[in-house]
Formats: C-alpha cells, sequence, structure tokens
C-alpha cells in the first residue's frame, strides 16, 4: 500500500526548508559569524568536514536527514516507501535521481510489490552523498547567495537570504560576517574567500 505523505518537518530541519544538490537553506539564529551562518546552510552536504576531501562516512546529522526524507512518505510507518516516491523523498534531499538508477533499484527490490525498505532507500542516498565532490558543494552554496551572479557575496545578497528566511540578523551582524571572511578588502566575499571560511570552520 502507497505510503500516506506526512507533514514536513518542523522549521529547523533541512528537509522541506529547500535544498539545492544537499544545501539546506538554513542560518543558525542569533549566530554572528560568518562560519556559524554558513553552517546552517551546509547541514547535509558539510557537516563535520576537517578539509576539503572524500567523505568515507555520514554525520549523524546527514543520517537523520535521510530518515527524516523517508518518514516524510512513510505515512503508515510500515518502513516502506512506493518507489515513485522515492524520487520526490530524494529531491527533498538535493537529488535528482536518474531513470538509470531507479530502474536498476526497482530491478533489485527486496520486496515484490514496488516498496522500498529503509534501507533500500539509506544504500542509495548514502552512496550519492559520499561520491559528491565537496569543492562544488561550496561553489552550489556561494551561488545561492550570488544570486545576482555578480561572483561575490555582497551586503545585500547577505540579507536577502536573512530575510528568506526569517532570520533576525542585525546589519551589524551581517557586516561582521563579510568582514570576517573579506581578505581583499574590497567589501565582498569572493568565491576563494568563501571556500577558505567554510574550509576553516570545518563545514567542509
Amino acid at each position: 500500500m502507497k505510503g500516506t505523505m506526512r507533514s514536513r518537518p518542523a522549521s529547523g530541519s533541512s528537509i522541506g526548508i529547500g535544498n539545492i544538490g544537499g544545501l539546506s537553506l538554513g542560518i543558525g539564529g542569533g549566530n554572528s559569524n560568518l562560519g556559524a551562518v554558513m553552517g546552517g546552510l551546509g547541514s547535509s552536504a558539510y557537516n563535520n568536514m576537517n578539509s576539503i576531501s572524500k567523505r568515507t562516512e555520514l554525520s549523524e546529522q546527514q543520517k537523520l536527514e535521510i530518515k527524516e526524507a523517508f518518514e516524510l512518505f512513510d505515512g503508515d510507518s510500515i518502513g516502506y516507501i512506493d518507489i515513485k516516491e522515492v524520487k520526490v523523498a530524494m529531491r527533498a534531499l538535493g537529488f535528482d535521481p536518474k531513470k538509470e538508477e531507479l530502474k536498476k533499484l526497482s530491478s533489485n527490490l527486496e520486496s515484490s510489490n514496488g516498496m522500498v525498505s529503509y534501507n533500500e532507500f539509506y544504500d542509495l542516498v548514502e552512496t550519492k552523498i559520499l561520491q559528491r565532490d565537496p569543492r562544488e558543494e561550496i561553489i552550489k552554496a556561494f551561488k545561492l547567495f550570488d544570486d545576482d551572479g555578480t561572483g561575490k557575496i555582497s551586503f545585500k545578497n547577505l540579507k536577502r537570504v536573512a530575510k528568506e528566511l526569517g532570520e533576525n540578523i542585525s546589519d551589524e551582524e551581517i557586516q561582521e560576517m563579510i568582514d570576517e571572511a573579506d581578505r581583499d578588502g574590497d567589501g565582498e566575499i569572493n568565491q576563494e574567500e568563501f571556500i577558505r571560511i567554510m574550509r576553516k570552520t570545518n563545514l567542509f
């Protein structure tokens, strides 16, 4: 029986907030430095990473997010979701699975009725996460801020993101974030400065 979709998790969870490539659009309320704020942006892509390197295992937060995505569709708590719902659940985590991947998953299901178990879903998502290039993920995060395509994150960009996410961050705090990352003194954050601050704060 097809699972009933549950309501979205409460605010603070990365699921349903607006993920792009695993980038969770959340800002840690009350944090005044850029690293802490970026932490909310990357919960599913960058948790507890010490450097730009290949991941070998998922963080506890990533595991939780996979579980939450699965449970969005496992409304009856039976431990299975429909194969058709896998694509939507994966999109909630920032992935767009290919038809070939879903076809392969479907042919290898434990169940014969087109239902995917939690373990099968977890294994699929885990593989996708571990295969991602962390540097590419940082650049994706950068582009979330640089919505006007200038190649830099400005005061205006940061303020927009904070407003869209309903975060109460003062102009002074936003300026502190820029000052923390801005090494060339132009008043904005370029891509390399962004990468540096993300690595420095162990978010990747």
